[in-house]
């Protein structure tokens, strides 16, 4: 906002107590704001837990009429109403879950426990292979020594990935077995996505309402690109990296190839988690056949490069432009924070806090820059001005009407 008659823009009350503080009573509003924004957090944590179920309801309904609202959008420009189009792609959406639910779930839950059921002799075929490995480099005369490796094999992995392995099928099973708590919470996600579908630009004007004016729209464009772009973006990626992979993965008969690939894209939804999951694949394909590891580590780093580069940036762009080191932090504080949901939400949510930063920070750049600006308009160069040449075709400063307050006081001058 820029006062008339001058070019300054108007600077808050807090900023200017804040830059009239010394250095010393900077440090000292700090640390005593520490402990009230430690205490903040705890206490929104605390109400975190308590409305746990209500706030998971409310956010994954939140982002499926999120990701939703492309195709809605898209119908509605083709003529059709709002909520005739909601309606439409939120049933369209159900379809296909259940489609999902019916042919790949059932395998992939299949092929899981078969894993876990051969995963002991996997590990003592990948035994057999470092044995027998080890005793090529024995025959050459090199000074390796396999020994260390063959027992930890043998001992603390085996044990820890038979673990790990236990856990998913657990979780799996948890998912796929629905209790009347969990049918009730599917049932209150799916009303309120199909009511935040058609009424959610009321409900998103009324809590943006409670903003100050001037940083509304922006904060309203900011979260809805962060949000809707991260999340179509992660999903395009990882739907394209589990198609792929699971099709090569049947291609070159790799044992268990629906599973591995569905895992490699169902990680793929965080970043880094693709990565992850390939190398978990890899270790255990290892196990059975060196070989066909080597072959599968090849075909899956080439499949990722070509959707992480060649097909998500055409299809969005970049839709973070965070650094990989904060992305990394923001997933370590999401999953502290919210487990499984928090990790989910930290990308988008850290690209938020960044572009608000950046604005303030963009903001105080430019009142600097008018600060730095400012003495060219000193008393010198005006009465230079007033010193220099008169014009004979304006009328005199005591006869011409004074167009502002300063005009008239240097008139009076």
């Amino acid at each position: 906002m820029v006062t008339s008659g001058s070019s300054t823009p108007k600077r808050s009350r807090l900023l200017n107590w804040w830059e009239s503080l010394s250095p010393l009573s900077r440090f000292l509003a700090i640390t005593l704001a520490a402990p009230l924004i430690v205490l903040n957090v705890w206490a929104f944590a605390t109400i975190f837990s308590y409305f746990q179920s209500l706030l998971v309801v409310l956010i994954v309904a939140g982002l499926f009429s999120f990701l939703l609202n492309y195709p809605v959008g898209w119908l509605e420009r083709q003529g059709i109403q709002r909520g005739q189009s909601a309606i439409l792609v939120f049933f369209a959406a159900i379809l296909l879950l259940l489609v999902l639910g019916v042919t790949l779930v059932p395998l992939a839950i299949a092929q899981a426990q078969q894993l876990v059921v051969r995963l002991p002799e996997w590990f003592d075929s990948g035994q057999r292979q470092l044995m027998m490995l080890n005793e090529r480099i024995d025959s050459a005369g090199l000074p390796i020594s396999l020994d260390g490796l063959i027992a930890q094999i043998n001992d603390r992995l085996k044990a820890q990935l038979q673990t790990i392995a236990g856990r998913v099928l657990n979780l799996s099973v948890n998912l796929a077995v629905f209790t009347v708590a969990k049918l009730l919470d599917v049932v209150l996600i799916a009303i309120s996505t199909l009511y935040l579908l058609q009424h959610g630009r009321d409900v998103w004007d009324s809590l943006i309402g409670w903003l100050p004016t001037q940083i509304q729209q922006p904060f309203s464009r900011t979260l809805r690109s962060s949000f809707q772009n991260y999340f179509l973006g992660q999903i395009i990626s990882a739907t394209c990296l589990a198609s792929g992979l699971t099709s090569v993965f049947l291609l070159m008969k790799v044992p268990f190839g629906l599973l591995f690939g569905l895992t490699i894209g169902l990680m793929a939804l965080v970043p880094f988690g693709g990565t992850v999951g390939i190398a978990l694949v890899t270790l255990l394909v290892a196990l059975r056949d060196i070989g066909l590891a080597v072959q599968v580590l090849a075909v899956s780093v080439i499949v990722q490069q070509i959707v992480e580069n060649g097909i998500a940036p055409r299809v969005l762009g970049s839709v973070t432009g965070l650094n990989p080191f904060w992305v990394f932090v923001s997933l370590l504080a999401g999953a502290r924070v919210g487990g499984l949901l928090g990790v989910v939400v930290a990308v988008p949510t850290a690209v938020v806090v960044k572009e608000a930063l950046a604005a303030v920070r963009s903001t105080r750049r430019s009142e600097a820059t008018h600060l730095h600006d400012k003495p060219h308009d000193s008393p010198s160069s005006n009465d230079e001005r007033f010193h220099a040449e008169p014009n004979l075709s304006e009328p005199p400063l005591s006869e011409a009407e004074p167009s502002n307050p300063e005009a008239s006081v240097r008139s009076g001058l």
